[in-house]
């Protein structure tokens, strides 16, 4: 059941991760153990090389690659499918409030605006033009995550899967992403190539 939760009254908060180079890590709300150690992997080492790690707030890898990004500093920008004084799961509020102290939260919805399925899509097209790359750890056939990969693949952006095994459901979506010309990578080094600004 939705929830909504007060997080902090709205104030103005340093824009500068948004100057600078930014990364979005995406997946499914139901991750697996190997998916969500995958996201926390991937957002340590890209916020060690210098990038600002962008997500959704959601469960799942979301919640994992926050954390990731945490642990090295304040480089995270969550993108809110609400109001900023709202968050929609209690579960996201603890991490909500950590990442309005120690990072930045944005949303094209006004304070008190609570959640509806639309916003989401929505909110999935900011998170992809925000970054130069969206990298997808895990997602079934109608994840939300591919559609924040598709904005980002026709905005010119950067797309990376991770593949797994051919018979999960979990990372189907990535497969098919990849078969349209996804670039799969298996460590996070492997990025580095195609995002030289890092």
């Amino acid at each position: 059941m939705i929830s909504m939760t007060l997080i902090l009254p709205v104030r103005f908060r340093n824009i500068e991760p948004l100057n600078q180079p930014m990364i979005a890590i995406v997946g499914s709300r139901r991750a697996s153990i190997h998916g969500l150690r995958s996201a926390h992997l991937f957002a340590r080492f890209l916020a060690r090389a210098g990038a600002v790690v962008v997500s959704g707030l959601a469960r799942g890898i979301d919640g994992a690659a926050y954390a990731g990004a945490l642990a090295i500093g304040p480089r995270t920008v969550a993108v809110c499918g609400t109001g900023l004084d709202i968050t929609y799961l209690k579960e996201r509020l603890a991490l909500a409030r950590a990442i309005n102290r120690n990072g930045l939260l944005v949303s094209e919805f006004a304070p008190g605006v609570g959640p509806q399925a639309f916003h989401f899509p929505k909110r999935n097209r900011i998170i992809a033009a925000l970054v130069s790359g969206v990298v997808v750890i895990e997602a079934a056939q109608k994840s939300g995550s591919l559609i924040t990969a598709r904005f980002a693949a026709d905005l010119g952006r950067e797309v990376f899967a991770l593949p797994g095994p051919i018979d999960e459901p979990l990372h189907a979506g990535c497969h098919e992403l990849i078969q349209q010309g996804a670039t799969l990578v298996c460590e996070p080094n492997e990025m580095l190539e195609d995002l030289n600004f890092l």
